[in-house]
């Protein structure tokens, strides 16, 4: 007895100092009520899935030895991009809030404001990977790829036989994955690139002993960098899914969002891919002019102006999130956006609550048919708190919709590999791009109003007179969504 006596003193004490961990280390409450529910309700089991899922890591400098490599190419990033910043600054060309806008992307994350950049909008993958090939075709000195999933299909296959091509003509050819959403990547797939000459580095490797931990830090960042002059950023993976062009009559319909980039934003691209290839290779590849060409001077300095917004357990704040929230308080007409997976937080909903009513007009497109059930279901949970307030919110229909983008009046958009979602905003490698174009702006409006035709809008009162065992399955999710 006394032995049993021991033990639950032990526990008592671990399971204090736990929550204490708990209150100390989380800044989400709705998150600290999860983990103290879940470890006090389920002994152990709670407390170990808190330590391998729940610790904050950006609060803990998991990624110090990353922070100290990155910094001498932030600096030199830094002041080379600085200059257009100042020339834009000076023109005077954006609004007062969206120079707050700018200005707090540049003070939270180094990126300044970059002018000069031609931009294209592409929409789904039969619009992106013929781009992509043509891009990867004409390369002279580098490619540099940033994947989350990389699939070895048809696509993954084309990509790779043109990088090897490239790698045997004396192009310097780099390919960085996230180790668990290329799960699927086998060796043989590798080792063919590497032994054509292509570099290659999985992100955060999973190793069995740190299983959890690895599996919860994601890299879900999709981008290419060529030449260091143009670049691709968006929510489009590598793999045959992502295009529907090659698919058979039965296969579901993938509509997603992706931008071509040509001009100085393509630099700050070039900087994260060089730190997280630095970090994950232990390379130590440096700023010069090979990566970091100089930008040729171009008296339409204004043309296409845009800011890249990264976001990661590296920075010291949620920099995606909080550009979401200044974008969305800067309203004054419209709000459109898209998001595969709507689990907002209080905060963000709040902020759309508070754009409604004050005569913004919200809309909100999301899908219909989703590829996880359990998140489309805390997602709906939100929904049922939206609508009375004025939030329009659509089902789209056609397929599954995985495009990450916003609409803000007529000359702000977001275009990104960021979902809606605690994932997104707190955990994930995520980087969008932030465009102060009244031409992108009206591009992605246009794609909009065409996927509200194949959606259907929700009836408020009927969504809220759904039967009462639903919303309760809805809200028990919801008590899981910062874990989703």
């Amino acid at each position: 007895m006394s032995w049993i006596l021991l033990f639950e003193i032990i526990y008592i004490i671990i399971l204090v100092l736990t929550i204490l961990r708990v209150l100390y280390d989380t800044r989400s409450g709705s998150k600290i009520l999860a983990y103290i529910l879940f470890i006090v309700l389920v002994p152990v089991v709670g407390m170990l899935f808190y330590f391998s899922f729940g610790i904050n890591y950006r609060k803990r400098k998991l990624y110090s030895k990353k922070l100290v490599a990155d910094e001498p190419l932030r600096k030199e990033i830094k002041n080379r991009l600085q200059v257009y910043k100042e020339k834009l600054d000076t023109l005077g060309l954006l609004s007062k809030a969206h120079h707050n806008l700018s200005n707090f992307i540049n003070s939270t994350s180094g990126s300044p404001l970059t002018g000069n950049n031609e931009v294209e909008l592409l929409l789904n993958g039969e619009e992106k990977f013929p781009k992509v090939l043509a891009a990867i075709e004409a390369a002279k000195s580098h490619i540099h790829l940033e994947y989350y999933i990389y699939e070895d299909d048809k696509t993954g296959n084309e990509i790779a036989a043109l990088l090897i091509k490239k790698a045997q003509e004396g192009v310097e050819v780099r390919f960085l994955y996230d180790d668990f959403g290329s799960h699927d990547l086998r060796k043989k797939f590798i080792k063919k690139l590497e032994n054509a000459g292509v570099a290659t580095a999985p992100f955060y490797k999973i190793k069995l002993y740190a299983l959890a931990n690895r599996l919860n830090y994601r890299n879900h960042r999709k981008i290419i960098v060529i030449d260091g002059e143009r670049s691709f950023v968006g929510g489009i993976n590598m793999s045959d899914k992502y295009r529907n062009d090659t698919k058979n009559q039965d296969s579901l319909y993938w509509r997603d969002t992706h931008l071509m980039l040509k001009g100085p934003a393509s630099l700050y691209l070039q900087y994260l891919f060089l730190c997280d290839w630095n970090f994950c290779s232990k390379q130590q590849l440096e700023f010069g002019p090979k990566y970091f060409p100089e930008q040729p001077e171009n008296k339409t300095i204004e043309k296409e102006l845009l800011q890249i917004v990264p976001s990661g357990p590296d920075s010291n704040l949620p920099v995606i999130f909080y550009s979401l929230m200044q974008a969305i308080a800067s309203a004054k007409e419209k709000i459109w956006i898209t998001s595969p997976y709507f689990i907002p937080g209080e905060s963000l909903m709040d902020a759309l609550i508070i754009a409604a009513k004050s005569g913004v007009e919200v809309k909100l497109l999301v899908p219909g048919i989703s590829d996880s059930k359990m998140v489309n279901a805390a997602a709906r949970s939100y929904y049922s708190e939206l609508l009375p307030h004025g939030v329009q919110i659509y089902l789209y229909n056609k397929g599954f919709v995985h495009a990450k983008t916003m609409v803000v009046d007529d000359k702000l958009a977001v275009v990104g590999s960021a979902n809606m979602d605690y994932r997104s905003f707190d955990l994930n490698f995520e980087v969008n791009a932030v465009l102060f174009s009244e031409n992108i702006n009206k591009k992605l409006q246009k794609a909009f109003e065409y996927d509200l035709t194949v959606a259907s809008k929700i009836n408020a009162e009927k969504w809220l007179n759904r039967p009462k065992y639903i919303h309760l399955w809805e809200k028990f999710v919801r008590l899981l969504s910062p874990f989703l």
